[in-house]
């Protein structure tokens, strides 16, 4: 999902170096800097895999659309937030709040209190964040748990200490209060949706407690530019409210604050405080977070350069931000789509902030293969969604409908789950909520405003497609008629394959020829995917390398090739291989391969149907090698995610998910010499790939557990059997691999 960004200045790289002679752990290649330059829209994330709460340093003020809460161009502090961004997106933070420490006089506005930092203080790992903010010589630390936060400051000045706390709230909305028995400060940030209903209440608040070490003296409040000495509770009424205490230090003294979050509750929050950061140890709570991290990472060890290590683990990280932990340690969280009540998830953590068209490309496949019980518990999350709203969401975020993007990928990701042998989830409760988001629309026009269900999903059913005449006015997306009818193709095929594997045959016919709905938008004179109308004439003028309404973030260059559920059919439909190939060139020669945007990321993986696997290996490679990089600006487009991660993590390995939902994967062209994956069967798959990493990028033959593998794709269930996948590897095409 593409983003218009302020644009950023050349930058360069600041990383901490390995100490000489101490053993990297995967962590230590993370470079949290990838990413928050251009259009990455990344931040340095504090805390572990998937957490409710990240914590950040924030460059910039506010939940704003678009605007990450940290640049790395940016040269001034004004806090350290507690952030729900979604990491490399073009949404906007929600609930979120920001502490900053302040010597001397007191002073307020984000921008007013900002401070400058010299950038080799600064350190940014998933585990601790730390920096000097030299205006006021404070040392601050940060680290984080699932649930909470726990900062150190250390004031080098004489003279007034404060901390303030800011609760990043819409105006006339939030709430601070100072308890100065209790020792801690509350806030209460209100959350509005956004896309569908947006402005509208999401029917849950961004809780926080915020505990200190010391005793403090109560400062007062403020609200935009009025303080209010003295005052111990403030609600937003002039702009974002916040509190200010003092603290009587001696120079080089230390203050912690440590920070429930929820969104359930204050009670929550201390709740969930209690139990992951029941004491002040900092150095702890940073080596347990750490162990976390070097756990999710050590799924996969890799052969290769400190460049490529730190590309590939920080993608790896990226990769595992979202969807965000939702569910307090007690297990209740806020039902989905504001219904009202608190849920509790006694039995698996509830998850939210589903990027699902970007996602269900790359990162939930990804977590099939390394983190399959986390899955499971994100497909139960869907599934929830859909029993307390009725319909499985298209975008769930904010915990609410959205009916952002276009398609409908709760139904690959649930279907791909499946197909997988992933289970431990109510199938048939899963199965009943994909056939109703695919033929049935909400009861109500106003429940579809709201976000339920497909969006034209009555035009796609009468004509087999969505004509022009219909605009889709109810979506945050207008239009885009020719990519929601290929996307829904897509997702009828996989709600297909699992009435098939449930033994529906009535429901697996019916979705078959759904999936063959894609022929109707793709022009046979042309070969190209291109607008039509009601009475089945073709839009004109057309140009297959122009943008236009109905097509999605992209060009119909690009959204031909989305037929995963029918490569050979596509194939076919433009005229054979020889055609298709030719296609595939001139998207590629012409310069409409768009890395940078989700609809492209499959696309080179295509040539090895058609019997040129060597293109896929070359185009693959280019693309690995020349839009990743170990710099601020290291990454083409959006992460989105950490779509953009996912797809660099997978390739790199030497296959890819074309047609989520099918549990195979094509092979594209491995960049190391040596991978080993650790499965959560204790087993590994191990790939070999000598003089890959040298820049032997083609494959001349390969062997899966010393057995010729003559195909271009590899089973799911032969990686997670474990065992070795060996290429001999060349610096020159071999067209005869793996046959035609």
């Amino acid at each position: 999902m593409r983003a218009s960004v302020p644009a950023m200045l050349l930058v360069v790289l600041s990383t901490t170096p390995l100490r000489a002679g101490v053993q990297a752990t995967p962590v230590d290649w993370v470079n949290e800097s990838i990413g928050t330059a251009n259009e990455g829209q990344t931040f340095p994330a504090t805390g572990p895999p998937f957490a409710m709460t990240q914590w950040t340093p924030q460059t910039r003020e506010g939940n704003v659309k678009c605007i990450s809460p940290y640049y790395f161009v940016d040269t001034r502090i004004q806090g350290f937030r507690g952030s729900h961004f979604l990491s490399g997106s073009c949404t906007q933070d929600y609930g979120s709040m920001t502490i900053m420490p302040l010597s001397g006089p007191l002073k307020l506005g984000a921008v007013e209190r900002s401070s400058a930092f010299i950038r080799k203080t600064e350190t940014a790992t998933p585990y601790r964040y730390a920096v000097t903010l030299s205006d006021y010589r404070i040392d601050a630390e940060m680290t984080g748990t699932p649930r909470s936060g726990l900062m150190r400051f250390r004031f080098n000045n004489a003279g007034k200490s404060w901390i303030l706390v800011e609760c990043n709230s819409a105006k006339g909305e939030g709430s601070v209060q100072i308890d100065s028995q209790s020792n801690e400060i509350t806030v209460v940030n209100p959350v509005r949706r956004l896309y569908a209903g947006s402005g509208k209440r999401a029917g849950f608040n961004g809780y926080f407690v915020v505990q200190f070490d010391h005793r403090f003296h109560v400062g007062g409040t403020w609200s935009g530019d009025r303080r209010h000495a003295g005052a111990q509770t403030q609600e937003g009424t002039e702009g974002l409210p916040g509190a200010y205490v003092s603290f009587d230090l001696r120079p080089g003294e230390t203050v912690q604050a440590r920070i429930g979050s929820s969104f359930t509750s204050l009670s929550e929050a201390r709740g969930n405080l209690r139990s992951e950061i029941p004491g002040w140890d900092f150095d702890k709570v940073t080596g347990a977070t750490k162990d976390q991290w070097n756990s999710a990472l050590n799924r996969i060890t890799i052969s290769a350069d400190s460049t490529k290590k730190h590309i590939f683990y920080t993608a790896m990280y990226h990769s595992m931000l979202l969807p965000r932990t939702f569910s307090d340690v007690s297990g209740s969280y806020p039902g989905f789509a504001g219904e009202g009540k608190i849920e509790a998830s006694k039995e698996a953590t509830y998850y939210n902030d589903y990027s699902l068209w970007d996602t269900f490309r790359a990162v939930h496949p990804l977590l099939t293969i390394l983190d399959p019980d986390r899955e499971r518990d994100m497909v139960k999350s869907l599934i929830a969604m859909g029993e307390q709203g009725g319909f499985l969401p298209i975008y769930p975020a904010w915990n609410s409908y959205t009916s952002e993007m276009v398609g409908d990928h709760a139904l690959a990701v649930i279907g791909d789950a499946y197909a997988k042998g992933i289970r431990g989830f109510d199938v048939d409760e899963a199965y009943r909520l994909m056939r109703k988001n695919a033929t049935e629309s909400p009861a109500s026009h106003e429940l579809y405003v709201d976000g339920r269900g497909r969006r034209a999903l009555d035009s796609y059913l009468k004509y087999g497609y969505v004509p022009l005449e219909d605009s889709v006015s109810d979506a945050f997306h207008n239009n885009e008629q020719v990519s929601r009818t290929l996307e829904y193709a897509y997702d009828d095929s996989v709600v297909g394959y699992m009435a098939d594997s449930l033994g529906h045959s009535e429901d697996a016919e019916l979705f078959r020829k759904r999936a063959q709905n894609y022929r109707n938008v793709i022009d046979p004179q042309t070969g190209f995917a291109r607008g039509r109308h009601a009475d089945g004439s073709w839009d004109s003028p057309f140009d297959p390398a122009r943008k236009y309404k109905y097509i999605t973030e992209g060009l119909p260059f690009q959204y031909t090739f989305f037929v995963p559920q029918d490569i050979p059919g596509l194939i076919d439909l433009v005229g054979g291989r020889e055609s298709f190939i030719r296609k595939l060139d001139a998207l590629f020669a012409g310069g409409y391969y768009d890395h940078g945007n989700e609809p492209s990321h499959h696309i080179a993986y295509l040539y090895d149907n058609a019997g040129a696997a060597w293109k896929t290996q070359q185009h693959v490679r280019s693309v690995m090698e020349t839009l990743y990089a170990n710099s601020p600006s290291g990454l083409a487009g959006n992460d989105d995610c950490g779509q953009m991660s996912a797809w660099y993590v997978l390739s790199a390995l030497g296959f890819y998910p074309v047609a989520p939902g099918t549990p195979v994967y094509q092979m594209g062209t491995p960049l190391f010499d040596d991978a080993i994956i650790r499965l959560d069967s204790g087993k590994q798959f191990h790939i070999r790939a000598d003089g890959a990493s040298s820049g032997k990028q083609y494959i001349r033959s390969a062997t899966l557990n010393g057995v010729p593998l003559d195909r271009y794709w590899i089973k799911h269930s032969e990686i997670i059997a474990g065992g070795e996948l060996v290429f001999e590897m060349s610096s020159r095409p071999n067209p005869d691999w793996p046959g035609k």
